[in-house]
Order: C-alpha cells, then structure tokens, then sequence
C-alpha cells in the first residue's frame, strides 16, 4: 500500500481505544505504520541494490520488532525532550493572573510504546500483503514474495473511507464512533474485493476457450488463498512445439473491484484479458465477434541460451528474484549484440488492446541486458 493509506490507517487507529494507552500513541502509530519503508534508504546504492532489498529484511519478523523498538524509543525521547521544555517554561512567570498551564493526559509507558509500535508496523506488512505487489514477510529468514491478489497497491475506495473517517474534530466517543465506522467499511471493501477475485479466477478458463493448454503438470495444482514465488520447481517441459498452462492470476485494478486482469503464463508465452464481472458479454457472448478469446494479447517469453546467461548476472538475478510473472525477450542487432529484456506482466502498461504491446512503453519493472557477439556482458539496468 502507498504512504498515505498507511498513515490514514495509522490515525484512524489511534481513535480506536488504543488511545487509551497514553499520550504518545498516536505518534508511535503513525511512525511505525511508515517504518517499513525505510528501506528506501537502499536507492542510495543504486536501483538493483534498492529492488534487491525492497520489502525485505524491514517487512520480515525482525523487521517489525526491532523497527517497533525504535519507533517506541523516538517517540519516548521525543516526548521526554517536550515534557522537559514544557516544564521549564511553566516556570517562567509569565505576568498574567490567573494562568496555569493546561494538563496533559498521562503518558504511555515505553512498553506500552514498544507494543503499540509493533503493531502499527505488523499492520503495515499485513496491508501489503493482500497486494499483486506481495512483500516478503518472512526474510530474512526465506527470500520469497507472498501476496494475496485482493488490492491494487493504491485503492482509491480505501483512501477515500480513511480520509472521510479523519475529517472533523469530533469527541473522544464520536471519534470512536467513526474509527469502528470505517473499519467496517474497510472490512467490506476487503470482502468485496476477495470474492470479486475468487470470481474472476472461476471465469478465466471462459475466458481463454479452446485456446487454453492443458496444465504443465498434473494433477493442477489447487488455487492458493496466499501467492508466493520465485517457484521452488520450474514446470514440466510439455516437448518440443507443444505448450502447457503454468498457472492463471487475476490481478486487481485501480478503478474498480469488479475489473481485473488475468495472466494466463504458457510455457512459452503470457496471454493476458482484461475482464470487467459487470459485463455480461463475458458469460453470454452476443455474437461470434464477441466471443472473449478472440481479444486475447499474447506476450511471448522465450528463453534461448543468451536469456539464460542473462539470467546469470546481478540484474537478472535479482529482477527475477522480484518479478511474478517475467516475460523475457531477445533481439540479435547486426553486430551480433544480443538484447535481453525481462517485463513483469504484472505491470506491463496501461490499458491493453490488440494492436499495443504490453512492454513498448519501457517501465521500472523491466530488466536489459547486452551480450557482445564474444559472449561478454556489455551491459547490465534496470528500467530503461
């Protein structure tokens, strides 16, 4: 999820009895439901340090307790430091009859701190996690990507809930009032969303038709309530000029709960739809023109002996250690320079039609590199 929901989500909790803990919590939440992002701090050492250790070590286990504890320790330090000016000027006079410094409400202790900061960061992985983006909630322990396939990573129905629910000065009971509010309007949206994706998972084989291969090994596997990759095993090779079903995603919109976009990843190539449930022609096809699998786009992803040495070298190794869904390409120039460009489907463009490719438009979550007509690596980025 983006900055803004975590820091939304952050307030609304601080007006849940939670703030009963003392004063300094709601400071504790909003700072710990940021933390986790701290690791932006690896764009210092380039874009493949970055994507290298991006919602890795500070989205695992020891990231949210030692990023709790830090986040209780400022905000105890913090409050200390404003305790202690406020102190010494209350006893400054002042001239004015009458005056006395307004009382606080009692402090939060630092295990209070400690607590309350551990779960505004547990709360921030555990908001990432029913994102197509994933996180790694278990390094640095086990490297790979979990995600559940519920939200885009910003959801405008969920920002406008948690900016409504912030607005106003309303009391300490009304705040309440409108903290448990949201929370279920958040609650529906994330139900909404989960049974719109079972949904879209149940339609996709239609979608694809007669077109669609038999799966890679069998029996399928089971859908997954909780995504995770790298695989651990590549996939069955089906022989020479056949092809085979890897696996089938939906993964949500930014525009609506009920629009998604299914990758279909082939042994040797991704068929992507965008399906939108409110549209009956999906389920009965007016016509022959309409029939769903006539607007599929196909994306090829061959892997020849140059994508494997690609595959080898620091930019390889860790975009496909990022990517879900890694399509990858490769173009000989008249120099004998082979091109590699690996493009996550999950993000390849905006929109697509027939006559767009999904990757022309260079992205962030593209991955090049160059091999001289020696074999040597010319060239190795992320991007561009």
């Amino acid at each position: 999820m983006d900055n803004v929901t975590h820091t939304l989500f952050a307030a609304t909790l601080a007006r849940t009895p939670l703030s009963r803990a003392g004063r300094g919590t709601t400071a504790a939440l909003i700072l710990a439901s940021n933390a986790p992002d701290i690791d932006i701090v690896a764009t210092a050492g380039g874009a493949v340090n970055y994507l290298s250790w991006h919602r890795g070590l500070s989205h695992g286990p020891l990231g949210v307790v030692g990023l709790g504890v830090v986040t209780a320790g400022l905000v105890w330090t913090g409050r200390l430091i404003y305790d202690q000016r406020r102190a010494r000027q209350a006893a400054i006079p002042t001239g004015r009859m009458g005056t006395t410094a307004p009382t606080l409400e009692p402090a939060a202790s630092f295990g209070m701190l400690v607590a309350v900061s551990i779960l505004g960061v547990l709360l921030h992985v555990l908001m990432d996690l029913p994102t197509s983006y994933g996180t790694r909630v278990l390094s640095p322990f086990d490297w790979h990507w979990f995600a559940v396939d519920w939200m885009p990573i910003v959801d405008v129905y969920l920002l406008t809930v948690l900016v409504i629910g912030v607005l106003g000065r309303p009391s300490p009971a009304q705040r309440r009032v409108k903290a448990a509010v949201v929370m279920a309007l958040m609650a529906a949206n994330y139900g909404v969303r989960a049974a719109s994706h079972q949904q879209a998972l149940d339609l996709a084989p239609r979608l694809f038709g007669p077109t669609l291969p038999q799966p890679c090994d069998t029996p399928a596997p089971d859908q997954r309530l909780i995504e995770s990759w790298p695989r651990q095993t590549a996939p069955s090779n089906p022989g020479a000029g056949k092809r085979c079903l890897v696996e089938i995603a939906a993964m949500p919109s930014f525009t609506s709960p009920f629009s998604w976009r299914i990758i279909a990843q082939m042994s040797n190539a991704y068929e992507i739809h965008d399906i939108d449930l409110l549209d009956r022609r999906f389920r009965h096809p007016e016509g022959e023109s309409d029939v769903p699998w006539r607007l599929t786009l196909r994306y090829p992803n061959v892997w020849t002996s140059a994508v494997e040495k690609a595959a080898g070298t620091r930019v390889g190794q860790v975009f496909l250690g990022f990517s879900r869904f890694p399509a990858a390409r490769s173009v000989v120039d008249g120099k004998g320079i082979t091109t590699v460009r690996w493009s996550d489907m999950r993000f390849a463009g905006g929109p697509l039609g027939l006559d767009q490719q999904p990757a022309r438009r260079v992205a962030p979550f593209t991955a090049i590199v160059r091999i001289g007509a020696d074999a040597r690596i010319l060239e190795e980025s992320l991007g561009r």
